[in-house]
């Protein structure tokens, strides 16, 4: 173990320097643009590291698993290891517990900290800069929709709160099973208690598209506790609304959308419009954190075969590893999101077509 987390912690810390210098190069004219003091940028980066550390640590793991074996078998460790009766899988057991641990510290990384990490650093970037007036705080949203085709209703409003669940000229249509339609509409609406509640609100029925909507109810009051819309469920619509409107969903090297926020819009969506994209993008956010188990099962077989090896030899076999599975991930994703792959097929077909080659190379060890 302490062969093996050393070169980890030497690894992550080279990556993770290496980021910093080169982003700070690209960012640093932005950063004196915006008056940001040592203590901002420094604060922008920590901010910042989780989605980085997710990004690098299967790497990272295969660098110094393959750099440790290496330097075992050059010093015929595992032969001595090995002859002393000891299996192949109990020798890697340490090592797949680290993998373990990689895999559960990535998938909570992914999460609970890496979503809301771009918005914290752009708060962090523009904390030095006067709002324009009229302009929204980074918990307003302006002017959009939320569609519950679950429920079959539509809601609109001109301003939205994320914190304080407060609706600004909200309209909401409810769909009849006869065609016929219910509008709402309110000054202001906020949720409290698990109802929502409308401010100055008025009812009318639509029941020809022709005829303007009768006025069927007008009171100061109005308590809607048939809405069952939620502030988690609307959040959620709004974020992946957004990157489906720029084709977002084809990127993955951001952890961007939560798994409970994909599966509560797949839920209000049951057949969404890019449904190979959403699906797959599903898949592959479970996927990716138990690379870090797959690559201890890949690199295990590579780096313990017996001989006096150069320990550069492990470097040069995790960046060829890295790469192929890199492009293999890359590949099955865009696969999958086109619908040529089903979405469970290309999310974990890298994970299992090397976690397969790794029990194989492990049976033919001598």
């Amino acid at each position: 173990m302490r062969e093996l987390l050393i070169p980890l912690g030497y690894c992550l810390s080279g990556f993770l320097i290496l980021w910093v210098a080169q982003d700070l190069i690209g960012e640093l004219n932005g950063f004196q643009t915006r008056k940001l003091l040592l203590s901002d940028i420094a604060e922008y980066y920590v901010v910042k590291a989780p989605e980085f550390v997710v990004m690098i640590l299967p790497m990272a793991l295969l660098l110094a698993l393959l750099y440790t074996l290496t330097n075992h078998a050059r010093h015929n460790e595992i032969t001595a290891i090995r002859a002393a009766g000891v299996g192949m899988w109990r020798l890697c057991l340490p090592y797949l517990g680290v993998g373990l641990v990689a895999t559960l510290g990535s998938f909570a990384l992914n999460e609970l900290w890496v979503p809301n990490s771009a918005d914290s650093a752009e708060q962090i970037r523009s904390r030095r800069m006067p709002l324009p007036q009229n302009a929204a705080s980074a918990n307003q949203v302006l002017s959009q929709g939320f569609d519950n085709r679950r429920d079959g209703r539509l809601w609109h409003f001109v301003r939205y709160d994320l914190k304080s669940t407060e609706m600004i000229v909200p309209v909401v249509i409810s769909r009849r099973p006869d065609g016929s339609r219910r509008w709402l509409k309110a000054d202001r609406a906020v949720r409290t208690n698990g109802v929502w509640t409308f401010f100055n609100a008025r009812e009318y029925d639509e029941f020809e598209s022709n005829v303007p909507p009768a006025l069927v109810l007008k009171t100061n009051v109005l308590a809607a506790p048939q809405f069952s819309e939620t502030p988690d469920e609307i959040r959620s619509e709004l974020k992946i609304s957004a990157m489906l409107n720029t084709l977002a969903l084809r990127g993955v090297k951001k952890a961007d959308i939560p798994v409970t926020e994909l599966l509560t819009y797949l839920k209000l969506h049951p057949h969404p419009v890019q449904a190979a994209a959403l699906n797959t993008k599903l898949q592959g956010r479970l996927a990716t954190p138990w690379t870090c188990l797959v690559v201890v099962l890949i690199a295990a077989p590579f780096g313990a075969v017996s001989g006096r090896r150069n320990v550069f030899v492990g470097v040069a076999s995790s960046i060829v590893i890295f790469f192929a599975y890199y492009v293999l991930q890359q590949l099955c994703l865009a696969l999958g999101a086109g619908g040529t792959l089903p979405a469970w097929l290309a999310g974990w077909a890298p994970n299992l077509a090397f976690a397969l080659a790794g029990f194989w190379l492990m049976a033919r060890i001598r």
